[in-house]
This record gives structure tokens, C-alpha cells and sequence, in this order.
């Protein structure tokens, strides 16, 4: 029988401590103030951030499985939420251009207005919410430190959420 021993927690300092609660916590309202000013327009944060995904892409249209890694979502959340945005009109899916073997989300000229009228709303939150709060530098630094973030969770090998 062998033993093995680990090494003690890593535990936060508590100005860690403070800062990582003041992440998680901040993070959660400014999804639910995101969400909340989407309403208006009848779509939640998640729907809007697909279609307008889909409105910056070559002939505003992605595969399915690239799509659901660019918003962070698995593939079966992605594929319920485009279900809803077909309901609508705003997508159709269509075989992939390069192989027929993928799957890739178009958006239609209906869900490209609905983008272009939803924009204004969404900015304007996202200003309000966010970039206002701070100063250039702030903001700057936040997404310097979100980018270190993402980059490392990347370079470390996990599973896409597509692959989840």
C-alpha cells in the first residue's frame, strides 16, 4: 500500500480573498443587468450573443461546433438556443460550405435586423454597467487580466466546451 502525500492547500490571502469574491460576485450582476436591459427586446444575454457572433462572421455564418466555443457554451446548450432563434427566424442551420459534413448557423436578413436594433440597447448597457464604472485604465487592465485568464485556460488542454 503505498501513501501519498499532497502538498497543502494553496489558501488565499485575504486580499485574495476579497478580490476573488468581489469577481465572482460582480461577474454574476453584470450577466443578470446584461440580461435584464435584453429583455426589452425579449432575448436573454446568451441568444443575443450568438446572433451578433453571427452578424461580425463571414457571410454571417459559423459552424455550430466553432460557434459554441466562441460563446462558451456546449453543443447541446447551443443547439437548444438555436432552435429558439429558428423559431423566431433569425438562423437557419445549413450543411457546412466546406465539408456538408458540419453543421453551421446562418443568420437570416430578419435576425440581422434584429441585431442592428438590439445593438443600441446592448452598448448602452454594457457602458452603463461596465465601462463607465471605470476609468480607461481599469477597463484596459480588466481585459489585459481576462485575456491572461482565457489564454492560460486554453494553453492548458482542456476540452472545448463543444467537446464537453
Amino acid at each position: 500500500m503505498s501513501t501519498t502525500v499532497t502538498a497543502p492547500p494553496r489558501w488565499l490571502s485575504p486580499e485574495q480573498q476579497d478580490a476573488w469574491r468581489a469577481y465572482l460576485r460582480g461577474t454574476r450582476l453584470l450577466e443578470a443587468a446584461l440580461d435584464r436591459d435584453l429583455q426589452s427586446h425579449g432575448v436573454q444575454l446568451s441568444e443575443y450573443e450568438i446572433i451578433s457572433m453571427l452578424s461580425e462572421a463571414p457571410g454571417r455564418r459559423l459552424r455550430m461546433s466553432g460557434l459554441a466555443d466562441l460563446v462558451v457554451q456546449s453543443r447541446s446548450r447551443l443547439t437548444h438556443t438555436a432552435a429558439r432563434l429558428e423559431k423566431r427566424g433569425w438562423v437557419r442551420r445549413e450543411s457546412c460550405l466546406e465539408d456538408r459534413r458540419g453543421v453551421e448557423l446562418v443568420l437570416t436578413e430578419r435576425g440581422l435586423e434584429a441585431v442592428r436594433d438590439m445593438a443600441q440597447v446592448h452598448i448602452e448597457s454594457v457602458r452603463r454597467n461596465i465601462v463607465d464604472t471605470m476609468s480607461p485604465e481599469q477597463f484596459a487592465a480588466l481585459g489585459v487580466a481576462m485575456a491572461a485568464v482565457r489564454d492560460a485556460i486554453l494553453a492548458g488542454g482542456l476540452p472545448s466546451c463543444s467537446e464537453v
